[in-house]
């Protein structure tokens, strides 16, 4: 079965919106300020352990606006791997190897997950996002936080009267200031993951 990982660009005030240069935001590409090597590195790793892409339309068009014309170890694999795209209007996809999910779209992410061996990663698309943490399909969040407050913007989390707890599993720290934090949600803890255990693996974490 298919693991959906949610792998997200924010901010300290949990914006999400335009990290790359993307127009309508005041403050677009606020990510290039913290670039570095091993941001990169950990990026492609991750790209590289995908089985393959779940996104929605802006995301795709994005993406596919810029990946096909370009080569190396990341476009390669972004390029070949399998993309699913969410859509209602999206039609013939020129994208190698893209599908569209235009209708029963969280019966068929369901389906997706059940076919698929290795994880599913998700990145930007705010709004399928939305629809997998209704739909409690979310099974592991890497948030890469930028130390920016930009005070305005799509957020990730949306507004809900809904109490959500995550499990702080893993997290990471670049020399760039930017921290990956690793969470799963409390009812994705896997068996055998006793309250003892937890607590062992975030202590490590922290310490």
């Amino acid at each position: 079965m298919g693991k959906i990982i949610v792998s997200e660009f924010v901010t300290l005030d949990g914006v999400m919106e335009a990290p790359g240069g993307e127009p309508g935001h005041p403050h677009t590409g606020w990510v290039f300020d913290f670039i570095g090597d091993e941001q990169i590195k950990y990026k492609l790793d991750e790209t590289l352990e995908a089985e393959s892409l779940l996104i929605g339309r802006v995301t795709y068009e994005s993406f596919a606006g810029a990946w096909p014309e370009r080569a190396g170890g990341f476009a390669d694999k972004m390029n070949a791997m399998p993309k699913h795209v969410v859509s209602t209007t999206l039609r013939n996809p020129d994208w190698n190897n893209t599908s569209v999910i235009s209708r029963d779209v969280v019966e068929n992410i369901r389906q997706l997950k059940q076919r698929e061996g290795g994880p599913i990663v998700v990145a930007g698309s705010r709004m399928v996002v939305h629809t997998l943490m209704e739909h409690d399909l979310v099974d592991e969040y890497r948030l890469m936080i930028f130390p920016v407050v930009l005070g305005s913007g799509r957020r990730l989390f949306p507004e809900t009267q809904t109490k959500t707890t995550l499990r702080l599993v893993n997290s990471r720290s670049f020399s760039s200031g930017v921290v990956v934090h690793t969470y799963h949600p409390t009812s994705r803890v896997e068996p055998g993951w006793s309250e003892e255990r937890l607590e062992r693996e975030i202590g490590s974490v922290r310490g």
